[in-house]
């Protein structure tokens, strides 16, 4: 049985729905602009996920220096705003894999509305923050 908490693979990559709680807004009732990174590591994280990557046991186990992805560069163009009980449909793609960098789209969508548009470079790295190659068997996991 798969997760339906950690969305789904398409052919293009990862999709993930999630709501718009309280916690999520400002007084207003929209999104609070800094909320929307976390819906976005949500998509990532469940996209490697569903790969069957499993971050915890890459830093522990997997090699010995341990390797973990972080955020490198980001950037976001913010269309239009969420607001409280929404459903959102986050999309995250793969767009390229160099080495020790990947690069991701990722878009976030509100019934057939594009609220955000981001470009994501992940980098790979061991415990030492040192850029490290992501391993031929990860790597093949991103290709459709």
């Amino acid at each position: 049985m798969s997760d339906l908490l950690a969305g789904i693979l398409d052919g293009n990559g990862h999709r993930l729905r999630q709501r718009v709680y309280y916690e999520d807004t400002d007084f207003s009732g929209v999104v609070y602009h800094a909320r929307y990174l976390h819906f976005l590591e949500r998509g990532r994280t469940d996209y490697l996920r569903c790969l069957g990557i499993h971050q915890g046991q890459m830093a522990s186990d997997g090699d010995p220096d341990g390797l973990a992805f972080v955020v490198r560069h980001m950037d976001i163009d913010f269309k239009a705003a969420a607001r409280m009980d929404d459903v959102l449909d986050i999309a995250t793609t793969t767009k390229a894999i160099t080495g020790a960098r990947l690069m991701l789209d990722q878009k976030i969508f509100c019934e057939d509305n594009e609220l955000i548009n981001a470009h994501v470079t992940i980098a790979i790295v061991n415990r030492s923050g040192r850029p490290r190659r992501l391993p031929r068997e990860i790597a093949l996991l991103f290709e459709f």
